[in-house]
């Protein structure tokens, strides 16, 4: 149980967070905090959170739990900001799409508290967000990683685990570095490819027309560029090595679809798409899949 938790930022992932953890009796008090007056106040009207704090030193001096959920670009000036008003004692946790960044910031910022800090990504979402988007069971059979370091208390990482598994949702330890390598692959490039490819679209003179035809598989794909721009323009910029590593190799084969089209190779492109259609559907074949969809 958890007597008072604090989220920075309470919109879809922050809120929902919340929500579960009421709806499973986990938490006695939620303490929020947005920059944003009106955000807070929407979170307070709708039961998000508790109380609404006026400023984050506010939301986290008498908390025992402080979970950040702001976009990536603001963890490093939201830890720098709260490190000198936690009380002693209290777990720091985050919900960042990228960790190494992440970790750097919270190891500069809360020095000797450091040991308190666990990271973690709660791999779940929608492409909407905003106290109003978020809802109780967003973390139900969702996978959340945590990323623990050598210094990471363990019982500050037992206590997180516990968190999140009340929220329904699957919590599994991995390595930061490996964890943005895998989530760049699985869930940031395929973001940067629907960001361009409805972009390139949507600069046609015709794109109306060209949308009117869409079918199911293009709404499908396209669906994770209505996701918050902000948000994944920060998570680019902060995973970057990997995401750079993943964009090279995709060019590559793209370049050799590209050229297998123009010499007419219809092996290498059958080749290349039953490679592809067995992987995914040997990987999506089981019944009791975990969600691991961040939209």
């Amino acid at each position: 149980m958890i007597n008072q938790l604090a989220i920075i930022g309470v919109g879809l992932i922050g809120g929902s967070l919340s929500l579960a953890l009421k709806q499973a009796g986990k938490v006695n008090e939620v303490i929020g905090y947005s920059r944003t007056e009106s955000v807070r106040q929407q979170a307070l009207d709708l039961g998000v959170i508790d109380r609404a704090a006026n400023s984050i030193a506010d939301a986290v001096k008498e908390a025992d739990v402080i979970f950040l959920a702001v976009p990536m670009a603001a963890m490093e000036p939201v830890l720098v900001e709260l490190a000198a008003h936690v009380k002693p004692g209290a777990i720091i946790t985050d919900g960042g799409s990228a960790k190494a960044q992440v970790v750097q910031a919270a190891r500069s910022a809360l020095t000797n508290n450091f040991e308190q800090f666990v990271a973690g990504h709660p791999i779940a979402g929608t492409e909407k967000s905003g106290p109003d988007a978020a809802f109780a069971s967003l973390y139900q059979d969702h996978r959340v990683v945590l990323t623990p370091v050598a210094e990471t208390n363990p019982a500050a990482l037992e206590s997180i685990r516990q968190m999140w598994q009340a929220t329904g949702a699957e919590v599994l330890n991995m390595e930061v570095e490996h964890h943005d390598v895998v989530l760049a692959a699985t869930s940031h490039l395929p973001h940067v490819l629907a960001f361009n490819l409805v972009g390139m679209l949507a600069e046609r003179d015709d794109c109306d027309e060209v949308l009117r035809y869409a079918a199911g598989g293009f709404k499908d794909f396209s669906r994770i560029a209505s996701s918050d721009a902000v948000m994944w323009r920060d998570i680019c910029l902060t995973n970057k090595d990997a995401i750079l590593g993943l964009l090279e190799q995709y060019h590559q084969g793209l370049n050799k679809i590209e050229q297998a089209i123009r010499e007419q190779d219809g092996g290498y492109l059958t080749d290349v798409f039953e490679r592809a259609k067995q992987a995914r559907d040997n990987r999506f074949a089981d019944p009791d899949l975990i969600d691991n969809s961040e939209v």
